[in-house]
């Protein structure tokens, strides 16, 4: 039924996106089906990464051959799912090495939508599937020297965030960039984690061995990240002052430089902090200067968490804890209530 379907979506009705994008999402579901009937049929042997495999590799041919976008959202849900259930649950298992070789399948259809359907809806979901995609299974690789993956995340976490700057997504609203939310607040969430002392104590307590850890696929994941962030951020400067620049774009190169100094010495967690509170403030001004309250509210949530995480980590009284958040809460309101009020004697 699927194929026939499809068959008349193509031969018929070639222009329907409808028929299109239901008969490829019908096969897409009955391909699956297929598989699980046939194999408990015959009570074939395998597991789920291997179901999953074999389900995508046949459904792969539909996202070009129906020029289906829904097909496409599907595969990269379920090449997620593969790799992750290969090796998150399975650990120690490497099985999800194949993951990068699909994704990289599925790309080129992403740039036909780029080029061909800008502002569809469907080019809004693959711009929050795909960097989501990408944040979950980049850990898979992890399996010797995870501390490594802290610079790898920051690094895609930039990588992303420069993307989301660029100039297709000028102008676009925040719920069509995805790529920009997963950046700003993963970024902000790994410096937060590093600026608790006790994690560069566990970083600095690992005896790393320089060969091994070049050799390591931590150390290859975040070189190639940071690399591919490193040029998209030269090339962006090229084009914009650095005065232009989100706050939030360069940390990723300052990190690498802190990450190194964290191998070795304790004044790495204050370099963190202070990282962390320099980002919050430019934040403010950035939102104030573009009169932006989402902005500034961000800049100020990150104020507001880095609090919270001293709350935690630091011996200080009840009362000055309390008079922190007080302040900060006040900040809110002055800042929120100075961009309204610019608003209207600008109105």
């Amino acid at each position: 039924m699927g194929q026939a379907f499809c068959g008349y979506a193509l031969l018929i009705k070639k222009e329907s996106v409808t028929w299109r994008e239901s008969g490829a999402a019908f096969l897409f579901f009955a391909v699956g089906a297929g598989i699980s009937l046939v194999s408990q049929i015959y009570n074939l042997p395998g597991d789920v990464s291997s179901f999953l495999l074999t389900w995508m590799l046949l459904c792969l041919p539909l996202i070009y051959v129906m020029k289906s976008s829904f097909a496409s959202l599907l595969y990269l849900v379920g090449i997620t799912y593969s790799a992750v259930n290969a090796d998150y649950w399975s650990y120690p298992s490497t099985g999800s090495f194949y993951y990068w070789i699909l994704l990289l399948l599925a790309l080129p259809h992403y740039y036909l939508l780029i080029i061909k359907t800008p502002g569809s809806n469907f080019m809004i979901f693959h711009n929050w599937i795909l960097p989501w995609s990408v944040t979950i299974t980049l850990g898979t690789v992890a399996h010797t020297t995870e501390e490594l993956m802290f610079v790898a995340y920051m690094s895609l976490f930039g990588f992303f965030s420069l993307i989301g700057e660029t100039a297709f997504f000028e102008g676009r609203k925040l719920r069509t960039n995805g790529y920009l939310f997963f950046g700003s607040l993963g970024t902000i969430s790994v410096l937060l984690a590093l600026s608790f002392d006790w994690i560069w104590e566990n970083i600095r307590s690992e005896n790393f061995q320089i060969k091994d850890m070049i050799s390591s696929p931590e150390f290859i994941a975040a070189l190639l990240v940071s690399v591919l962030a490193g040029g998209l951020f030269i090339f962006q400067m090229k084009k914009k002052s650095f005065i232009e620049i989100i706050p939030i774009n360069p940390i990723f190169n300052l990190f690498i430089i802190v990450f190194v100094i964290g191998l070795y010495s304790s004044i790495a967690v204050i370099l963190i902090n202070l990282l962390v509170l320099t980002v919050g403030i430019l934040t403010i001004r950035n939102g104030a200067k573009r009169d932006h309250l989402g902005i500034l509210n961000f800049g100020l949530f990150i104020i507001t968490a880095l609090v919270i995480c001293r709350f935690f980590d630091t011996d200080l009284s009840f009362i000055t804890r309390g008079l922190l958040f007080v302040i900060v809460g006040i900040g809110f309101f002055v800042s929120n209530s100075w961009i309204l009020k610019k608003r209207k004697v600008n109105a």
